[in-house]
């Protein structure tokens, strides 16, 4: 009878211990998606900051040309109107 209670003991102690590594097993699988899935995030987010300013790149210098043309009309115009205020006074 106690070679029965020690061979069920011992048996549940190995249920046991096959569980616990079947437990850590699956921590360590875990631990390597959450460790994959982190790295994918950070490569995404540098991707995405990369694109961020690129296009904020080139937002600035459509901004950059769009003020000198504007500021070539504003010459333009001042221009113009010098040369006719040049000319009422000259009585033209």
């Amino acid at each position: 009878m106690r070679k029965i209670i020690l061979a069920a003991a011992v048996a549940t102690s190995a249920l046991g211990l096959a569980a616990c590594g079947e437990t850590a097993d699956s921590v360590a699988e875990t631990g390597d998606a959450m460790s994959e899935a982190a790295d994918t995030a950070v490569n995404e987010t540098a991707e995405a900051a990369g694109d961020a300013a690129e296009a904020t790149g080139e937002a600035a210098e459509g901004a950059a040309e769009a003020a000198g043309e504007a500021a070539d009309t504003v010459v333009e115009a001042a221009e113009g109107a010098a040369a006719e205020a040049e000319a009422m006074v000259d009585g033209e």
